[in-house]
């Protein structure tokens, strides 16, 4: 028998699968919701999920669980979409993952035996591969595909460059790697001369991916290196235009790298509320 606490939360879950209902309700439902596709609600499906990374870094627990709610807000709406159309229900969504679940913890729900976070992922990742085929195949190209196309662009050139790497394709040392990004640099700054813009772009992608490897091999994570850069300049730009006098644009650039300056200097001295 469910605890009062479980008939709660599948009375919420409940209660939230019957608004969401309502607002895609053809007869009186929202305008808004209504004109909505699965491929319209994917940039907020992506908005969603990193707003609640960033709360949980940021630690802050009350909206941490409201970012959560926002982003199972995506996950109903998702699936109420497909249930029009008779495709799957959240019901489906459900019983999928959990069945999931089982299938990938033999050693909870089955014979199996892992002692280690280490032993789970392996038996974790042989599972996966038996499911989608890739067991009994050496070649590593669907699984970079995978990558390439289901994460986010340098998290997936950090797995792909991984795998790549455990496969031997890989340099000698690191000043192989330094020498691929002078080389990687050398054909952007090319690129940016006369080439038309996707040669640009591509250089700048090969750029970009050759000091990924650097990160990859000093045990950096670039994606949490990006996000503090963003940060360390959102905090600067702050106290730089509280601190100028007139408008930004109305300053020279020796005005506004001395007052960037000073606001590292503030920052590093711990005065930068």
């Amino acid at each position: 028998m469910a605890s009062m606490l479980e008939s709660q939360t599948l009375a919420a879950l409940q209660h939230l699968i019957d608004v969401v209902a309502r607002l895609r309700n053809p007869d009186g439902g929202c305008p808004w919701d209504l004109a909505q596709t699965p491929e319209s609600l994917t940039p907020y499906v992506l908005e969603e999920a990193y707003e609640v990374v960033d709360a949980i870094q940021r630690g802050d627990r009350t909206e941490i669980a409201e970012e959560l709610g926002d982003l199972l807000l995506q996950v109903v709406l998702q699936a109420q979409i497909f249930s029009e159309v008779d495709e799957f229900d959240l019901g489906v969504v459900a019983q999928g993952i959990a069945e999931k679940l089982i299938r990938r913890h033999p050693h909870v729900f089955g014979e199996s035996q892992a002692e280690t976070p280490e032993e789970v992922r392996s038996h974790w990742e042989r599972i996966k591969a038996e499911e989608k085929g890739e067991v009994d195949s050496d070649r590593l190209t669907p699984k970079l595909t995978r990558y390439a196309r289901t994460l986010p662009p340098m998290t997936a050139a950090m797995k792909i460059s991984e795998k790549a790497a455990k496969a031997g394709f890989e340099w000698n040392d690191l000043d192989g790697v330094w020498s691929k990004v002078h080389e990687e640099l050398d054909e952007f700054r090319a690129a940016l001369a006369d080439e038309p813009v996707a040669n640009q772009e591509a250089e700048f992608g090969d750029l970009l991916f050759s000091l990924i490897q650097i990160a990859r091999w000093r045990g950096l994570d670039p994606v949490a290196a990006l996000q503090g850069t963003n940060r360390r300049f959102i905090q600067r730009f702050g106290l730089l235009e509280a601190a100028a006098e007139k408008p930004l644009a109305a300053h020279s650039l020796a005005e506004l790298e001395a007052l960037w300056q000073a606001a590292k200097r503030r920052i590093r001295a711990g005065d930068a509320d």
